[in-house]
């Protein structure tokens, strides 16, 4: 059987995971203890898609060991080589994919990268973590020999947006293939000093119901607890509706400030100077991010009626002011108002 999140919302604290437990059929393989200890990895060898996992290789060795995985992180760019580094510096295996050639960054971060997605898949990662634009991850995915992978092969994503990659993934993976939906929320920028306390927000769509798969999407999430990420579990649905504000409306304001083209002045206030950082953050992503978070997230059509009516609201009270004002100088003798019986009598003069 097959576990599914519910909706509600839960705050999880970082656990240590519990050691995976051998299951027929449903173990997953992680490489072998002296693979992680440095030493020169041996030649990938291409293994029969069907193959069953090697539970002797899992049994051997201390705990942490077990919680380390092969990842293939497909759409090595900006984000995929952040999320990369600390990968990397926990102890796990790391694979690389994408359609421009990273090899060297790949290279420095002590990871594989293929240029082929046929190589990529027979080298039989434990993850495959989708790290592409939003615009481009179904392409992406449709691009990748699915059946040069182990049956149970367990598919994450890292998009912006929950929804349109948990309806994808489960309508072109495999029936066997687990799937975890996830979003940092946060990036090279705002998590340059860190992890910690920043919010990591994922579903379980899809974990096959057996201790060893279990263990794994542990393993997986525990990569983002270790590193002290607050840890919120939510349905895609309600990550979507609530991201339409938290990430939609950020991006949509900064984009509109960036229009105006502010400068920094000799008088600054300080939430001048947030206005000015609320452009550099947003503007920094391209605007493929920006269009995906409104294409792809059914919320953001109403928020930008939303942010256009209160837009009005604002305009009309402040000219309604303005009329109360001009009204009060022209029909009840304000000292500031236009002498009209003077005009009117030179005008028939």
């Amino acid at each position: 059987m097959l576990s599914s999140s519910t909706s509600t919302l839960r705050l999880h604290q970082p656990t240590r995971p519990h050691p995976p437990a051998a299951a027929a059929g449903g173990a997953t393989h992680l490489t072998s203890p002296r693979r992680w200890r440095g030493h020169s990895p041996a030649p990938l060898r291409a293994l029969d898609a069907a193959q069953p996992f090697d539970y002797e290789s899992r049994a051997a060795g201390p705990l942490e060991e077990r919680q380390r995985l092969k990842i293939a992180i497909v759409g090595f760019g900006n984000f995929g080589q952040f999320l990369a580094r600390t990968f990397a510096r926990q102890g796990h295996t790391l694979l690389a994919h994408s359609r421009t050639d990273h090899s060297a960054a790949a290279s420095a971060l002590g990871a594989a990268f293929f240029t082929d997605p046929h190589d990529l898949c027979e080298c039989h990662p434990d993850v495959v973590l989708l790290a592409t634009s939003i615009l481009s991850a179904e392409a992406v995915l449709r691009s990748l020999p699915l059946h040069r992978l182990r049956r149970s092969t367990l598919f994450a994503d890292v998009l912006s947006v929950k929804e349109f990659p948990r309806n994808l993934l489960l309508s072109s993976l495999p029936p066997g293939f687990d799937v975890i939906c996830t979003h940092p929320m946060f990036g090279p920028e705002s998590a340059r000093d860190g992890w910690d306390g920043l919010p990591l927000v994922f579903e379980r769509v899809r974990v096959g119901d057996c201790p060893a798969r279990r263990a794994r999407a542990d393993a997986f999430l525990g990569a983002f607890e270790r590193e002290g990420c607050r840890m919120v579990e939510m349905s895609c649905a309600e990550h979507d509706a609530h991201a339409a504000e938290t990430q939609f409306l950020t991006h949509t304001v900064g984009r509109m400030l960036a229009t105006l083209e502010l400068r920094s002045t000799p008088v600054d206030t300080r939430g001048y100077e947030t206005l000015i950082r609320l452009v550099d953050n947003t503007c920094s992503d391209s605007f493929d991010l920006y269009n995906g978070l409104f294409m792809y997230n059914k919320n953001s059509t109403e928020l930008l009626n939303r942010l256009e009516w209160a837009m009005d609201s604002v305009k009309k009270r402040l000219f309604d002011g303005l009329h109360d004002v001009l009204r009060k100088q022209l029909f009840e003798g304000s000292p500031h108002a236009p002498n009209v019986s003077s005009s009117s009598s030179n005008v028939r003069k």
